[in-house]
Protein backbone atom coordinates (compact mmCIF):
# COMPACT_ATOMS: atom_id res chain seq x y z
CA UNK A 1 0.00 0.00 0.00
CA UNK A 2 1.50 3.81 -0.99
CA UNK A 3 2.65 5.58 2.01
CA UNK A 4 0.53 8.59 0.67
CA UNK A 5 -2.59 6.68 0.38
CA UNK A 6 -2.22 5.74 4.10
CA UNK A 7 -1.84 9.19 5.07
CA UNK A 8 -4.96 10.38 3.32
CA UNK A 9 -6.70 7.61 5.22
CA UNK A 10 -5.34 8.47 8.40
CA UNK A 11 -6.78 11.66 7.95
CA UNK A 12 -10.29 10.94 7.36
CA UNK A 13 -12.83 12.63 9.68
CA UNK A 14 -14.54 10.78 12.29
CA UNK A 15 -18.04 11.10 10.52
CA UNK A 16 -20.76 9.85 8.47
CA UNK A 17 -19.97 9.75 4.58
CA UNK A 18 -19.30 8.21 1.40
CA UNK A 19 -15.95 6.89 0.51
CA UNK A 20 -14.93 6.78 -3.09
CA UNK A 21 -11.88 4.40 -4.51
CA UNK A 22 -9.82 5.29 -7.49
CA UNK A 23 -7.09 3.33 -9.53
CA UNK A 24 -4.08 4.41 -10.59
CA UNK A 25 -5.79 5.88 -13.92
CA UNK A 26 -8.02 7.93 -11.10
CA UNK A 27 -11.20 6.03 -12.51
CA UNK A 28 -13.64 5.24 -9.93
CA UNK A 29 -13.35 1.28 -8.79
CA UNK A 30 -15.70 1.62 -4.87
CA UNK A 31 -17.97 3.58 -3.55
CA UNK A 32 -18.59 2.37 0.12
CA UNK A 33 -20.77 4.59 3.15
CA UNK A 34 -19.59 4.52 6.83
CA UNK A 35 -21.22 5.58 9.80
CA UNK A 36 -17.72 6.91 10.70
CA UNK A 37 -15.64 6.84 7.44
CA UNK A 38 -11.77 7.31 9.05
CA UNK A 39 -12.75 4.04 11.00
CA UNK A 40 -14.39 2.29 8.16
CA UNK A 41 -11.60 2.81 5.59
CA UNK A 42 -8.90 2.40 7.83
CA UNK A 43 -10.34 -1.32 8.20
CA UNK A 44 -9.21 -2.07 4.56
CA UNK A 45 -5.69 -1.52 5.73
CA UNK A 46 -6.02 -4.36 8.47
CA UNK A 47 -4.95 -8.14 8.52
CA UNK A 48 -7.30 -11.24 6.94
CA UNK A 49 -9.26 -9.87 4.77
CA UNK A 50 -11.50 -11.28 2.65
CA UNK A 51 -10.15 -12.36 -1.43
CA UNK A 52 -12.32 -9.96 -2.83
CA UNK A 53 -10.79 -7.22 -0.52
CA UNK A 54 -7.64 -7.79 -0.95
CA UNK A 55 -8.30 -8.07 -4.91
CA UNK A 56 -9.97 -4.42 -4.44
CA UNK A 57 -7.12 -2.81 -2.12
CA UNK A 58 -4.60 -3.98 -4.35
CA UNK A 59 -5.75 -1.46 -7.05
CA UNK A 60 -6.67 0.96 -5.26
CA UNK A 61 -4.43 4.27 -5.38
CA UNK A 62 -6.51 7.53 -4.00
CA UNK A 63 -9.32 7.89 -1.95
CA UNK A 64 -11.74 10.81 -1.78
CA UNK A 65 -14.75 11.40 0.96
CA UNK A 66 -17.80 13.31 1.26
CA UNK A 67 -19.63 13.96 4.66
CA UNK A 68 -23.20 13.60 5.28
CA UNK A 69 -25.05 14.32 8.53
CA UNK A 70 -26.02 10.75 8.75
CA UNK A 71 -25.67 7.55 7.54
CA UNK A 72 -28.99 7.14 6.34
CA UNK A 73 -28.60 10.08 3.95
CA UNK A 74 -25.21 8.86 3.35
CA UNK A 75 -27.04 5.37 1.97
CA UNK A 76 -29.13 7.51 -0.54
CA UNK A 77 -25.26 9.24 -1.74
CA UNK A 78 -23.98 6.37 -2.31
CA UNK A 79 -26.95 4.39 -4.21
CA UNK A 80 -26.73 7.13 -6.46
CA UNK A 81 -23.20 7.65 -7.22
CA UNK A 82 -22.89 3.71 -8.07
CA UNK A 83 -25.87 4.21 -9.93
CA UNK A 84 -23.83 7.16 -11.97
CA UNK A 85 -20.02 5.78 -12.24
CA UNK A 86 -20.79 2.04 -12.12
CA UNK A 87 -17.58 1.06 -10.58
CA UNK A 88 -16.38 -2.51 -11.26
CA UNK A 89 -16.48 -3.80 -7.35
CA UNK A 90 -20.14 -2.65 -7.12
CA UNK A 91 -21.34 -4.97 -9.12
CA UNK A 92 -22.86 -7.25 -6.44
CA UNK A 93 -24.88 -4.08 -5.20
CA UNK A 94 -25.97 -3.07 -8.62
CA UNK A 95 -26.76 -6.75 -9.36
CA UNK A 96 -28.79 -8.22 -6.65
CA UNK A 97 -32.26 -7.78 -6.66
CA UNK A 98 -32.76 -8.26 -2.94
CA UNK A 99 -31.83 -5.20 -1.75
CA UNK A 100 -34.96 -2.62 -1.71
CA UNK A 101 -36.00 0.09 -3.91
CA UNK A 102 -38.27 3.55 -3.70
CA UNK A 103 -41.36 2.97 -5.57
CA UNK A 104 -43.05 5.63 -7.41
CA UNK A 105 -46.65 4.04 -8.39
CA UNK A 106 -47.78 5.26 -11.78
CA UNK A 107 -50.76 7.08 -10.43
CA UNK A 108 -52.25 10.88 -10.83
CA UNK A 109 -51.09 11.28 -7.12
CA UNK A 110 -48.41 8.84 -7.05
CA UNK A 111 -47.55 6.83 -3.97
CA UNK A 112 -44.12 6.78 -2.32
CA UNK A 113 -42.63 3.73 -0.51
CA UNK A 114 -40.26 0.65 -0.33
CA UNK A 115 -40.41 -2.23 -2.30
CA UNK A 116 -38.39 -5.39 -2.19
CA UNK A 117 -39.83 -6.20 -6.05
CA UNK A 118 -39.08 -4.43 -8.99
CA UNK A 119 -42.46 -5.20 -11.26
CA UNK A 120 -43.55 -4.27 -14.73
CA UNK A 121 -46.15 -2.26 -13.25
CA UNK A 122 -45.42 1.22 -15.01
CA UNK A 123 -43.98 2.25 -11.87
CA UNK A 124 -40.56 4.66 -11.03
CA UNK A 125 -38.31 2.38 -9.50
CA UNK A 126 -35.18 4.03 -7.71
CA UNK A 127 -32.04 2.21 -5.92
CA UNK A 128 -31.26 -0.52 -4.96
CA UNK A 129 -30.08 0.03 -1.61
CA UNK A 130 -27.86 -1.71 0.99
CA UNK A 131 -29.83 -1.36 4.44
CA UNK A 132 -33.64 -1.04 4.06
CA UNK A 133 -33.80 0.23 7.73
CA UNK A 134 -31.47 3.51 6.69
CA UNK A 135 -33.79 3.99 3.60
CA UNK A 136 -36.50 4.40 5.87
CA UNK A 137 -34.74 6.77 8.29
CA UNK A 138 -33.67 9.09 4.95
CA UNK A 139 -37.24 8.57 3.59
CA UNK A 140 -38.52 10.36 6.91
CA UNK A 141 -36.13 12.87 6.80
CA UNK A 142 -37.04 13.85 3.18
CA UNK A 143 -41.06 13.44 3.79
CA UNK A 144 -40.30 16.55 6.23
CA UNK A 145 -39.70 19.27 3.66
CA UNK A 146 -41.21 17.38 0.59
CA UNK A 147 -44.76 15.62 2.68
CA UNK A 148 -45.89 12.73 -0.32
CA UNK A 149 -48.68 10.11 0.18
CA UNK A 150 -47.61 6.66 1.01
CA UNK A 151 -50.60 5.04 1.35
CA UNK A 152 -50.87 1.90 -1.47
CA UNK A 153 -54.85 2.80 -2.05
CA UNK A 154 -55.77 6.43 -2.35
CA UNK A 155 -58.22 6.35 1.02
CA UNK A 156 -61.41 8.86 0.81
CA UNK A 157 -60.49 10.78 3.91
CA UNK A 158 -57.15 12.46 5.21
CA UNK A 159 -55.08 10.36 7.71
CA UNK A 160 -52.98 10.88 10.42
CA UNK A 161 -49.89 11.68 8.23
CA UNK A 162 -51.77 15.01 6.80
CA UNK A 163 -51.92 16.07 10.43
CA UNK A 164 -48.46 15.36 10.95
CA UNK A 165 -47.53 17.42 8.12
CA UNK A 166 -46.17 14.53 6.34
CA UNK A 167 -48.85 14.08 3.38
CA UNK A 168 -50.57 17.02 1.44
CA UNK A 169 -53.52 14.85 1.53
CA UNK A 170 -54.53 14.09 -2.09
CA UNK A 171 -57.43 12.21 -1.19
CA UNK A 172 -59.35 15.55 -0.30
CA UNK A 173 -58.28 17.58 -2.84
CA UNK A 174 -55.91 19.77 -0.73
CA UNK A 175 -53.24 19.61 -3.94
CA UNK A 176 -53.60 19.76 -7.39
CA UNK A 177 -51.93 17.40 -9.67
CA UNK A 178 -49.51 19.73 -11.03
CA UNK A 179 -48.01 20.98 -7.78
CA UNK A 180 -48.06 17.26 -6.33
CA UNK A 181 -46.23 15.95 -9.43
CA UNK A 182 -43.43 18.66 -9.17
CA UNK A 183 -42.89 17.61 -5.53
CA UNK A 184 -42.62 14.22 -6.69
CA UNK A 185 -40.14 14.90 -8.80
CA UNK A 186 -37.96 17.03 -6.65
CA UNK A 187 -38.16 13.76 -4.51
CA UNK A 188 -36.57 11.68 -7.66
CA UNK A 189 -33.73 14.44 -7.96
CA UNK A 190 -33.21 13.94 -4.63
CA UNK A 191 -32.70 10.17 -4.69
CA UNK A 192 -30.93 9.75 -7.68
CA UNK A 193 -28.31 12.29 -6.26
CA UNK A 194 -29.35 15.57 -8.01
CA UNK A 195 -29.58 17.53 -5.19
CA UNK A 196 -27.56 20.32 -6.38
CA UNK A 197 -29.57 20.58 -9.75
CA UNK A 198 -32.53 20.53 -7.01
CA UNK A 199 -31.17 23.55 -4.94
CA UNK A 200 -30.74 25.89 -7.91
CA UNK A 201 -33.91 24.93 -9.56
CA UNK A 202 -35.48 26.17 -6.00
CA UNK A 203 -33.16 29.18 -5.45
CA UNK A 204 -34.51 30.31 -9.08
CA UNK A 205 -37.87 29.63 -7.58
CA UNK A 206 -37.48 31.86 -4.04
CA UNK A 207 -36.50 34.85 -5.91
CA UNK A 208 -39.13 34.87 -8.63
CA UNK A 209 -41.55 34.42 -5.38
CA UNK A 210 -39.58 37.26 -3.73
CA UNK A 211 -40.42 39.60 -6.56
CA UNK A 212 -43.80 38.45 -6.74
CA UNK A 213 -44.31 39.21 -2.82
CA UNK A 214 -45.15 35.86 -1.95
CA UNK A 215 -43.40 35.50 1.23
CA UNK A 216 -44.80 32.76 2.47
CA UNK A 217 -43.77 30.56 -0.57
CA UNK A 218 -40.73 32.18 -0.32
CA UNK A 219 -39.60 31.05 3.26
CA UNK A 220 -40.86 27.20 2.09
CA UNK A 221 -38.97 27.37 -0.03
CA UNK A 222 -36.32 28.50 1.91
CA UNK A 223 -36.76 25.79 4.63
CA UNK A 224 -36.31 23.52 1.83
CA UNK A 225 -32.98 24.52 0.41
CA UNK A 226 -31.61 24.52 4.23
CA UNK A 227 -32.72 21.06 4.36
CA UNK A 228 -31.66 19.96 1.21
CA UNK A 229 -27.96 21.29 2.42
CA UNK A 230 -27.82 17.90 4.72
CA UNK A 231 -28.33 15.49 1.80
CA UNK A 232 -25.74 17.51 -0.72
CA UNK A 233 -23.71 15.13 -2.48
CA UNK A 234 -21.44 18.16 -2.76
CA UNK A 235 -20.18 20.21 0.30
CA UNK A 236 -19.12 22.83 -1.97
CA UNK A 237 -22.96 23.85 -3.28
CA UNK A 238 -24.46 23.52 0.08
CA UNK A 239 -21.91 25.75 1.54
CA UNK A 240 -22.35 27.83 -1.44
CA UNK A 241 -25.29 28.47 -1.07
CA UNK A 242 -24.80 29.89 2.62
CA UNK A 243 -22.00 31.96 1.53
CA UNK A 244 -24.22 33.26 -0.91
CA UNK A 245 -27.14 33.93 1.48
CA UNK A 246 -24.61 35.38 4.17
CA UNK A 247 -23.88 37.96 0.92
CA UNK A 248 -27.10 38.98 0.62
CA UNK A 249 -27.51 39.66 3.54
CA UNK A 250 -24.72 41.53 5.02
CA UNK A 251 -24.74 43.68 1.88
CA UNK A 252 -27.84 44.68 1.83
CA UNK A 253 -28.48 42.71 -1.74
CA UNK A 254 -32.39 42.92 -3.11
CA UNK A 255 -31.72 38.93 -4.22
CA UNK A 256 -29.44 36.41 -3.47
CA UNK A 257 -26.50 36.69 -6.30
CA UNK A 258 -26.97 33.95 -8.16
CA UNK A 259 -24.10 35.19 -11.02
CA UNK A 260 -21.21 36.80 -9.61
CA UNK A 261 -18.54 38.47 -11.95
CA UNK A 262 -15.24 39.25 -10.75
CA UNK A 263 -12.72 41.28 -12.21
CA UNK A 264 -8.92 42.16 -12.14
CA UNK A 265 -5.63 43.82 -13.76
CA UNK A 266 -2.19 42.62 -14.42
CA UNK A 267 0.60 44.91 -15.40
CA UNK A 268 3.53 43.58 -13.82
CA UNK A 269 5.93 46.19 -14.56
CA UNK A 270 3.72 47.92 -17.41
CA UNK A 271 4.43 44.45 -19.82
CA UNK A 272 1.70 42.56 -21.26
CA UNK A 273 -1.12 44.34 -19.16
CA UNK A 274 -4.71 42.68 -19.25
CA UNK A 275 -7.08 42.49 -17.64
CA UNK A 276 -10.03 39.13 -16.27
CA UNK A 277 -13.24 38.29 -15.67
CA UNK A 278 -14.24 35.16 -13.97
CA UNK A 279 -17.79 34.52 -14.00
CA UNK A 280 -19.56 31.96 -10.38
CA UNK A 281 -22.54 30.70 -10.78
CA UNK A 282 -24.66 29.49 -7.63
CA UNK A 283 -20.99 29.98 -5.63
CA UNK A 284 -19.24 27.60 -8.28
CA UNK A 285 -17.02 28.77 -10.63
CA UNK A 286 -18.29 28.76 -14.36
CA UNK A 287 -15.62 28.61 -16.85
CA UNK A 288 -17.53 28.68 -19.89
CA UNK A 289 -18.12 32.14 -18.55
CA UNK A 290 -14.99 33.07 -18.16
CA UNK A 291 -13.18 36.46 -20.03
CA UNK A 292 -9.78 37.72 -21.24
CA UNK A 293 -9.18 41.61 -22.31
CA UNK A 294 -5.47 42.45 -23.94
CA UNK A 295 -5.78 46.08 -23.44
CA UNK A 296 -5.98 48.52 -26.03
CA UNK A 297 -6.53 51.89 -25.25
CA UNK A 298 -4.04 52.35 -21.99
CA UNK A 299 0.03 53.85 -22.41
CA UNK A 300 1.96 52.99 -19.38
CA UNK A 301 0.91 51.99 -15.70
CA UNK A 302 -2.66 52.63 -14.88
CA UNK A 303 -4.75 50.37 -13.09
CA UNK A 304 -7.73 52.88 -12.78
CA UNK A 305 -7.84 53.18 -16.86
CA UNK A 306 -7.36 49.95 -17.52
CA UNK A 307 -10.32 48.72 -15.07
CA UNK A 308 -12.19 51.54 -16.78
CA UNK A 309 -11.62 49.97 -20.14
CA UNK A 310 -12.69 46.08 -19.01
CA UNK A 311 -15.32 47.24 -17.13
CA UNK A 312 -16.50 49.29 -20.36
CA UNK A 313 -15.55 46.95 -23.40
CA UNK A 314 -17.67 44.18 -21.05
CA UNK A 315 -20.86 45.49 -20.45
CA UNK A 316 -20.92 47.90 -23.61
CA UNK A 317 -21.07 44.14 -25.45
CA UNK A 318 -23.45 42.48 -22.66
CA UNK A 319 -25.89 45.37 -23.98
CA UNK A 320 -25.23 45.40 -27.69
CA UNK A 321 -25.80 41.77 -27.66
CA UNK A 322 -28.56 41.13 -25.09
CA UNK A 323 -26.49 39.14 -22.72
CA UNK A 324 -27.48 38.33 -19.59
CA UNK A 325 -26.12 40.23 -16.53
CA UNK A 326 -24.59 39.40 -13.44
CA UNK A 327 -26.76 39.74 -9.85
CA UNK A 328 -22.74 41.25 -8.63
CA UNK A 329 -19.62 42.33 -9.77
CA UNK A 330 -16.70 42.22 -7.51
CA UNK A 331 -13.71 44.30 -8.22
CA UNK A 332 -10.46 43.26 -6.78
CA UNK A 333 -9.23 46.78 -5.42
CA UNK A 334 -9.84 49.72 -2.61
CA UNK A 335 -12.83 52.52 -3.12
CA UNK A 336 -10.79 54.13 -5.74
CA UNK A 337 -11.30 50.89 -7.82
CA UNK A 338 -14.89 50.70 -7.29
CA UNK A 339 -15.36 54.10 -7.78
CA UNK A 340 -14.07 53.86 -11.34
CA UNK A 341 -16.05 50.81 -11.91
CA UNK A 342 -18.89 52.76 -11.12
CA UNK A 343 -18.62 55.64 -13.23
CA UNK A 344 -18.19 53.11 -16.03
CA UNK A 345 -21.35 51.54 -15.62
CA UNK A 346 -23.39 54.89 -14.65
CA UNK A 347 -22.13 55.94 -18.49
CA UNK A 348 -23.92 52.54 -19.91
CA UNK A 349 -27.02 53.26 -17.56
CA UNK A 350 -26.32 49.97 -15.88
CA UNK A 351 -27.42 49.57 -11.91
CA UNK A 352 -25.90 46.19 -11.01
CA UNK A 353 -24.91 46.38 -7.69
CA UNK A 354 -21.12 46.36 -7.07
CA UNK A 355 -18.49 45.48 -4.46
CA UNK A 356 -14.74 45.65 -4.34
CA UNK A 357 -11.88 43.97 -2.03
CA UNK A 358 -8.93 45.66 -0.99
CA UNK A 359 -5.59 43.50 -0.66
CA UNK A 360 -4.47 44.53 2.58
CA UNK A 361 -6.94 44.56 5.30
CA UNK A 362 -9.25 42.63 3.27
CA UNK A 363 -12.11 45.43 3.70
CA UNK A 364 -14.78 45.33 1.42
CA UNK A 365 -16.17 48.45 -0.22
CA UNK A 366 -19.61 49.47 -1.40
CA UNK A 367 -20.88 52.54 -2.49
CA UNK A 368 -23.76 52.91 -0.37
CA UNK A 369 -21.03 53.50 2.56
CA UNK A 370 -18.03 56.01 2.84
CA UNK A 371 -16.33 53.35 5.87
CA UNK A 372 -15.36 49.89 4.35
CA UNK A 373 -17.14 46.43 5.90
CA UNK A 374 -14.93 44.50 7.87
CA UNK A 375 -15.85 40.84 8.16
CA UNK A 376 -14.62 38.31 10.71
CA UNK A 377 -11.85 35.88 8.63
CA UNK A 378 -14.28 32.79 9.35
CA UNK A 379 -17.44 34.99 7.70
CA UNK A 380 -19.35 32.76 4.67
CA UNK A 381 -19.58 35.54 2.38
CA UNK A 382 -16.10 36.55 2.79
CA UNK A 383 -14.73 33.02 2.00
CA UNK A 384 -16.46 33.29 -1.29
CA UNK A 385 -15.74 37.16 -2.05
CA UNK A 386 -11.50 35.91 -1.07
CA UNK A 387 -12.55 32.95 -3.66
CA UNK A 388 -13.92 34.30 -6.37
CA UNK A 389 -10.85 37.33 -5.97
CA UNK A 390 -8.15 34.53 -5.62
CA UNK A 391 -10.03 33.45 -8.89
CA UNK A 392 -9.84 36.15 -11.23
CA UNK A 393 -5.94 36.84 -9.59
CA UNK A 394 -5.10 33.50 -10.83
CA UNK A 395 -6.95 34.23 -14.52
CA UNK A 396 -5.56 37.63 -14.83
CA UNK A 397 -2.07 36.12 -14.29
CA UNK A 398 -1.78 33.25 -16.23
CA UNK A 399 -3.54 35.32 -19.34
CA UNK A 400 -0.47 37.95 -18.88
CA UNK A 401 2.59 34.95 -18.75
CA UNK A 402 0.80 33.84 -22.32
CA UNK A 403 1.31 37.52 -24.07
CA UNK A 404 5.00 37.31 -22.26
CA UNK A 405 5.25 34.12 -23.82
CA UNK A 406 3.66 35.25 -27.55
CA UNK A 407 5.64 38.23 -27.29
CA UNK A 408 9.16 36.09 -26.11
CA UNK A 409 8.59 34.13 -28.95
CA UNK A 410 7.94 37.24 -31.59
CA UNK A 411 4.21 35.55 -31.83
Amino acid sequence: MLDKLKEKIGNLPDAPGVYIFKDAQGKIIYIGKANSLKKRVSSYLGRDLATKTVALMSNVRDVEYRVCKNESLALLLEASLIHQYKPKYNVSLRDDKSFPFVKITNEEFPAIYISRKKETDGARYIGSYTNVKLLRQALKIIRRSFPFRSCKKLPKKACIYYRLKLSPAPCIGKISNEEYAKTVEDICLILEGKIDTLIKKLAQEMDLQSKELDFEAAAKIRDQINALSALSSSASVSSGLNQLEDMKNLLKLNKIPQRIEGFDISDIAGQGACGSMVSFYMGEPDKNNYRRFRIKTVEGIDDYKMLAEVIRRRYGRSIRENLALPDLILIDGGKAHLLVASRELEKLKLKIPLVSIAKDKENIYTKARKQPLRFNADTPALNLIRRIRDEAHRFALSYHHLLRRKKTLGK
